[in-house]
C-alpha cells in the first residue's frame, strides 16, 4: 500500500493514505455490511471498492446510532480507546464527514467515471439504505467472524489458539492507530535536545525508551525539527530494543542482513564504532538505507552496502567471520498491522509455511559467517508462534553449538494503553552465541 500512495500526487498523499488505512482496519465489517446489503457482489469491482470504503466513513453513524438507541444523529468518529461491545474499535485518526457528505460524494465518484455510471444508483440505494437503519445492520454484521474483528478467519483462528488469554485484545489492538515514535541520533542530538526543539514548535512528544520519543499526534516527519539534520529517525519502541541487545562493540566486524530500509542499521552505526555490511535483496529498499545513513550522517569508509540474497553466501561473503549478526529475517509481520493494516488482508495461510521455511535457509546461512564467540540476534515483526518461539528452538536442534542467551523472546504489541510512550508494535527476540 506505501509503494501505491507514492504515487498519489504530493498534495493528496496524507488524505489518501488516512483514507486507506482507515479503510483497511474497517474492511472486514465494510464487507460484511456491503453483502447485506447488496447481497450479489457488483459485477465492477471498483463499484465494490467504492461502496466498501463510503461505508466504513458511516461507520460512526452506526456507533452514534447504537450509543443514542437507535437513532443516528451523532455524526462524529468517537475517540475511545475501546468500542462499545459487539463494535469496531473506533478510529480517531480517521476523516471525519457527516453521512450526506459520504454519501453524495460516493454518488459523485460514481457519477464521474464512465464505467461506474451505471451503478450511480446502486452506490446511492446501497448507502442510504444503511442510514435507515445503521445500528440494526452493524448488529448483524458484527455476527460475523470478519465483521466483528476486521481480520481474516483464518487469522483470527491462528491468534486464538496462540494467545487463548490474550487473543481478543490482540485484534482490538490491531485497528488502534500506532503513534509515530522517533530514535534519537546519539551522535548528532540528545533527547533533551529534541524534546526542546519540539516544545518550541508546539509539538507534544514524550520520552519512550532509553532514546526514543513518541509524538501525541502524528505529523509528516520532514516538517519535523531535526529532519534534515539528522537528530532522530523514525522507529517503533519495540523495534528499538533490537541493536542494544546485540551489543556491538567498538572495533568489531558486524553484519546486518536483510537491512531495509535502515533503522537498525543506522542504529548500529549511532551505538559503536564498527565495520558493518549491511545486505538487502531489494536493491530499491537498499537504496533507502543508503539515504537514511547519508540524512544521519552516519556513513562510514568501513560500511559497505550490498544488494544481495543473505542466505546465498557465495554471492556476498568474503569468508571473514563476523563478531556480531543481526538477522531481521522475513516474516508475515503479523506484530506490526496497527501500523500496516493492509497487511492481514494480503496474506494468505499458507504464507506463514513459506516464511518459515525462508527463514530457515537465512538463519542456518547467516549461522556460517558468526565467529567463535560471536553473536546472532534472530528478529521478526511477527507474532505467530510458528516464525518466532518454534523456529527458535528448531535452530539449536539443528546447531549443537549454538548457546541460547537471556532476550526478550516474544513482544506481544502494547497498543490499547492511550499513552504514546507506552505503546509498541509486535517482536519477537532470540540471542545465540557460538560456543567453540
Amino acid at each position: 500500500m506505501t509503494d501505491a500512495i507514492a504515487q498519489v500526487p504530493p498534495e493528496f498523499r496524507a488524505g489518501t493514505q488516512a483514507l486507506s488505512f482507515h479503510t483497511m482496519r474497517h474492511l472486514g465489517t465494510a464487507r460484511a455490511l456491503r453483502r447485506l446489503l447488496v447481497p450479489r457482489d457488483p459485477p465492477e469491482p471498483l463499484v465494490d471498492a467504492l461502496l466498501q470504503v463510503s461505508l466504513t466513513l458511516l461507520l460512526p453513524a452506526a456507533n452514534a446510532a447504537e450509543a443514542a438507541g437507535g437513532t443516528s444523529e451523532a455524526t462524529t468518529v468517537p475517540t475511545a480507546a475501546a468500542p462499545a461491545p459487539g463494535l469496531p474499535v473506533p478510529d480517531s485518526n480517521a476523516p471525519t464527514y457527516t453521512p450526506h457528505t459520504v454519501v453524495d460524494q460516493a454518488v459523485n465518484a460514481a457519477a464521474s467515471m464512465r464505467r461506474l455510471l451505471p451503478f450511480k444508483g446502486l452506490v446511492n440505494g446501497c448507502l442510504r439504505g444503511f442510514l435507515r437503519d445503521p445500528a440494526a445492520l452493524l448488529a448483524q454484521a458484527v455476527k460475523t467472524v470478519e465483521g466483528r474483528w476486521n481480520h481474516p478467519q483464518w487469522w483470527v483462528d491462528k491468534i486464538r489458539a496462540a494467545y487463548p488469554a490474550e487473543w481478543q485484545q490482540l485484534l482490538a489492538a490491531a485497528n488502534v492507530p500506532a503513534p509515530l515514535t522517533l530514535r534519537v541520533n546519539r551522535r548528532r542530538a540528545t533527547r533533551e535536545q529534541v524534546l526542546e526543539a519540539f516544545a518550541a514548535a508546539g509539538i507534544a512528544a514524550e520520552p519512550s525508551g532509553s532514546a526514543g520519543l513518541a509524538l501525541t499526534q502524528p505529523r509528516p516527519v520532514a516538517q519535523l525539527p531535526g529532519y534534515d539534520e539528522g537528530w532522530w529517525s523514525v522507529q517503533d519502541a519495540g523495534a528499538q530494543l533490537a541493536v542494544p541487545l546485540l551489543a556491538v562493540r567498538d572495533g568489531e566486524r558486524v553484519l546486518d542482513a536483510c537491512a531495509a530500509p535502515g533503522g537498525k542499521t543506522a542504529h548500529l552505526l549511532e551505538l559503536a564504532d564498527v565495520a558493518l555490511t549491511a545486505l538487502d535483496a531489494d536493491g530499491v529498499r537498499l537504496q533507502r538505507v543508503r539515504e537514511n545513513l547519508e540524512r544521519l550522517d552516519l556513513r562510514r569508509p568501513d560500511t559497505v552496502l550490498r544488494r544481495a540474497d543473505a542466505a546465498d553466501l557465495a554471492e556476498w561473503w568474503d569468508g571473514v567471520p563476523y563478531d556480531a549478526v543481526l538477522a531481521d529475517v522475513p516474516c508475515t509481520a503479523s506484530g506490526i498491522v496497527r501500523r500496516h493494516p493492509d497487511i492481514r488482508w494480503l496474506r494468505r495461510a499458507d504464507d506463514v509455511a513459506r516464511t518459515v521455511k525462508l527463514q530457515t535457509r537465512i538463519v542456518d546461512a547467516l549461522w556460517t559467517t558468526v565467529a567463535p564467540g560471536g553473536r546472532l540476534l534472530y528478529v521478526t515483526c511477527s507474532i505467530f508462534p510458528e516464525e518466532n518461539e518454534r523456529q527458535a528452538a528448531a535452530f539449536v536442534s539443528r546447531h549443537p553449538d549454538a548457546q541460547r542467551l537471556d532476550a526478550p523472546g516474544q513482544l506481544l504489541p502494547v497498543a490499547m494503553d492511550t499513552t504514546p510512550g507506552a505503546q509498541r508494535d509486535g517482536f519477537f527476540y532470540a540471542l545465540f552465541a557460538k560456543v567453540s
